[in-house]
């Protein structure tokens, strides 16, 4: 069945040219842009470990509600520090603390943070721990 597919997932924007501004230049991802003429313009990002990310321009989109990426970093305060210099936020949420990282006093979850995209969909960050992983 489905085991021997390639799965990816996709999620839309409604500025384009940002989005693979902001995936290529500001996060650093492989982004593929291309254009067909029943979808429009379209980007394809190449994820670390392999996956992929389907992005497309839609007229009234939404922002995602939900998170749309994860990801998992080693130096997880380095990697705030990138994203800072580059213009990124962490958003400030009610578990937050003053820096926008949730961080969990008793250790049992890794430390993370929330940022958006130009389009106001919401991506993850969190510090990689080795127990989370099979």
């Amino acid at each position: 069945m489905l085991k021997d597919s390639t799965a990816f997932g996709s999620f839309s924007t409604n500025d384009i040219d940002a989005a693979e501004m902001f995936y290529r230049d500001t996060l650093g991802l492989d982004v593929m842009r291309w254009s067909d003429a029943g979808m429009g313009e379209m980007l394809w990002l190449t994820l670390p470990g392999g996956g992929r990310e389907f992005v497309y321009a839609k007229d009234d989109h939404m922002p995602a509600s939900h998170t749309v990426l994860n990801f998992e970093v080693d130096d997880f305060e380095g990697e705030v520090a990138s994203l800072r210099g580059n213009g990124v936020e962490p958003e400030h949420l009610e578990w937050t603390d003053d820096d926008g990282i949730a961080r969990d006093i008793e250790g049992r979850m890794p430390a993370t943070c929330w940022f958006k995209d130009p389009a106001g969909n919401w991506i993850c960050m969190m510090q990689r721990v080795q127990a989370m992983h099979p």
